[in-house]
């Protein structure tokens, strides 16, 4: 390793930059020799903590999610790829490990020497995606919005705590002032989206803008269980309570509804009574979605953690990302009564737009 310095004459960790062997192409006379080739440039180490977290610089010619590309019926935008909070049931694992090979294939990264899964990976490798401001300024054209919402954190946390240092969030926020109009959502389980309420003060005045405050249960130990390293639930609720007190259309995300952990009537009642003291203007929520990398995540905390729930588990998802119809709609009867009795809305999109709800 060798020493770089960064802004304010700090010293981050940047790897030797190792070339491959030269070729030369033998030339006959009357012909050009070609140029020496090198290896790629390898993505730069921006920072690497004690614990192991290690955090690339990632380039990006494009930073928007089209409705088309993701199924969702929403642009979307994720400054960071993968995500040191490290929840079981994410589903964004795989986007990760995609990542991971497609800059591999390129040379840009070598594979760990710590002998860390490609699922641990995800919560120790996390790239960067310095540009995307610069990029989202030059590339961001409302009218091919077309009117739907640009939600910012639909895969990976945009405040985890990466946030602090590189202040990606913030800077993809101020971009957005240069526009009108615009329909905006922000998902987090961090309370340190309030560092910001300067500029979503500004958006809201421009923009219709919605925070979704993401948290699957007051139980603080029962969290742990399920995500490692997520902020407790008392500091959600406190951020929401601070975004709302200061104008801001924020509301309570539950997402995802665990079956048989998170999904019964006191578990979710407590929610949503938080929610309604800390002047949440909706409270919503959907069931877990058992896509690939999730059930790769969850299950085996399930056998650790709840071993009595995971034959139920298999035998409700099966093969299947749904936990079927039924409990569907069973879990939203549920909701929709608790909605009524704390006195919120039961339309089933965040921030009261008639979408499909993430669970990640």
């Amino acid at each position: 390793m060798r020493g770089a310095l960064g802004q304010g004459g700090r010293l981050y960790h940047v790897p030797a930059m190792r070339l491959g062997p030269l070729r030369v192409k033998a030339s006959s006379q009357g012909q050009l020799g070609l140029e020496l080739e090198s290896a790629p440039r390898p993505l730069p180490v921006l920072e690497e903590k004690t614990r192991g977290a290690v955090f690339r610089a990632l380039p990006v010619r494009s930073v928007l999610n089209s409705p088309a590309t993701t199924g969702m019926g929403f642009w979307s935008l994720n400054p960071y790829v993968g995500c040191e909070f490290g929840c079981s049931y994410c589903y964004a694992r795989r986007t990760h490990e995609w990542t991971v090979e497609r800059a591999s294939a390129a040379g840009a990264v070598s594979p760990r020497s710590t002998g860390v899964s490609a699922w641990q990976a995800f919560e120790q490798e996390i790239f960067v995606k310095q540009s995307a401001p610069d990029v989202l300024l030059r590339t961001l054209d409302p009218e091919k919005l077309a009117g739907a919402e640009l939600v910012i954190g639909t895969a990976t946390d945009p405040y985890q705590p990466a946030e602090r240092r590189f202040l990606l969030t913030r800077r993809l926020l101020e971009a957005l002032l240069l526009h009108r109009g615009l329909a905006i959502g922000l998902i987090t389980k961090s309370p340190l989206v309030t560092r910001d309420l300067d500029v979503l003060g500004k958006l809201a005045a421009q923009h219709e803008l919605s925070v979704n405050i993401s948290l699957a249960s007051m139980d603080a130990g029962l969290l742990r269980r399920l995500e490692a390293r997520s902020p407790a639930p008392h500091a959600r609720i406190r951020a929401l309570e601070r975004l709302t007190r200061a104008g801001i259309h924020a509301g309570l995300l539950i997402a995802p509804i665990l079956p048989g952990i998170t999904d019964g009537w006191a578990s979710l009642a407590a929610l949503l009574e938080a929610a309604k003291g800390a002047g949440a203007r909706y409270a919503v929520g959907a069931p877990l979605r058992l896509e690939p990398a999730a059930r790769a995540g969850l299950l085996p905390v399930l056998r650790r953690e709840f071993p009595d729930l995971v034959e139920r588990y298999e035998r409700r998802y099966g093969g299947r990302v749904h936990a079927g119809k039924d409990y569907e709609r069973a879990l939203q009867r549920r909701l929709r009564s608790l909605q009524t009795a704390f006195g919120f809305s039961t339309e089933t999109g965040m921030g009261g737009r008639n979408r499909r709800v993430a669970s990640g």
